[in-house]
């Protein structure tokens, strides 16, 4: 999709002057008070389009400098507005497959970042970003057109949301939503963090043909060939599976594993008291649906959890090699999750922007 503008173009007006309205106008019958008209091509004339075009010259700069930025191109960002969620998985899913992440403007960094690591494996043009503000969704699609949509209503928020904040439950409650909305349409989906960084392609780790496929966020080390059923509940009656990184195929199961996510959510809602996040809710429907789903746990040397890759420096090294996606999760707040990803050279975007589909942003 372009955001060109298709402008109409401007039909010069037809001129109509009475003295050239017919021969008779021209003739020597005329009244002897009559007057040639001035031509633009006598000096009077020529004088008069050398003023107007330095006029024109000087004043149209001026005007659009002082315009606020993005002003212009006004016309062609406003109908994303009206960008649908289907028009948009239609545009970036041409092969059955789309790549979500939601983010708000606070987060584009870590998008880009993100986007890099994907480019690298060659497979960017998945990706759609479910933008949670209209400044992403203008952003996004101004750089890359057609990869961001908004499903309204927008949140109302449009800073950074502290973990186990009411900003950050509402923020992530809708995601459930969202790639419900997607396995409806038909499309494969996976859904990242966009606090994940690619080191090597997914795809071929999800065989099968499996409903579900996900992350365990237990650090606890696993052998090598470990068990890919549901792992076993916690202290707290339920699995501790990660939310972040979730693949699934358009089926029965895997929207009904969506829709029990979305009825947890909405029993479990934050409170003070009770500060939720999205994350249990999504573990209760798993463990809730086991029985009638087809549930696929990824290899844990492959998708670590960051409790594990970032604090268990043997295990790293025994597993050297065999990393796929990198959560950078177990540490909370901007600077201290890039200052981790720039400690262990996985924050890309100030070298190397030009490798994300925004270039810098």
């Amino acid at each position: 999709m372009s955001t060109s503008i298709h402008q109409r173009q401007q039909q010069q007006p037809h001129l109509h002057h009475p003295h050239l309205s017919s021969p008779s106008s021209i003739s020597p019958r005329n009244p002897p008070n009559w007057q040639r008209p001035m031509s633009i091509f006598g000096r009077t004339g020529l004088l008069i389009l050398l003023t107007l075009m330095v006029v024109v010259g000087v004043l149209l700069p001026t005007m659009r400098m002082g315009l606020p930025d993005g002003l212009l191109s006004r016309t062609s960002v406003s109908k994303w507005r009206d960008y649908t969620l289907a028009q948009a998985v239609e545009f970036v899913g041409k092969n059955g497959t789309v790549i979500v992440c939601a983010v708000s403007q606070p987060y584009l960094p870590f998008l880009n970042n993100w986007l890099i690591s994907i480019a690298r494996q060659k497979h960017q043009h998945k990706v759609l970003v479910i933008a949670e503000d209209y400044a992403t969704l203008y952003t996004v699609n101004q750089k890359w057109p057609g990869h961001a949509v908004l499903v309204p209503p927008a949140p109302d928020a449009q800073t950074a949301h502290k973990f186990g904040s009411m900003g950050f439950f509402n923020f992530t409650s809708r995601r459930p939503r969202h790639l419900l909305n997607i396995l409806e349409l038909g499309y494969n989906v996976m859904y990242n963090d966009v606090d994940m960084v690619w080191l090597a392609d997914p795809f071929p780790y999800l065989q099968g043909d499996h409903d579900v496929y996900f992350t365990d966020d237990m650090t606890a080390v696993k052998p090598l060939n470990h068990s890919h059923d549901l792992p076993p509940p916690g202290k707290k009656g339920r699995t501790y599976v990660c939310s972040c990184m979730i693949f699934m195929r358009p089926t029965s199961g895997a929207k009904l594993v969506m829709k029990k996510w979305i009825e947890e959510l909405q029993a479990q809602p934050w409170s003070k008291a009770k500060k939720a996040n999205d994350q249990p809710a999504f573990n209760w429907a798993l463990n809730r649906t086991a029985g009638e789903v087809d549930l696929y746990l990824l290899p844990q040397a492959a998708f670590p959890t960051g409790g594990l890759y970032f604090k268990n420096k043997t295990w790293v090294l025994e597993t050297k090699g065999k990393h796929v996606i990198i959560h950078n999760n177990y540490i909370t707040g901007f600077e201290k999750k890039i200052k981790r990803f720039q400690e262990y050279g996985l924050w890309f975007v100030d070298d190397h922007a030009q490798e994300s589909p925004l270039g810098k942003i």
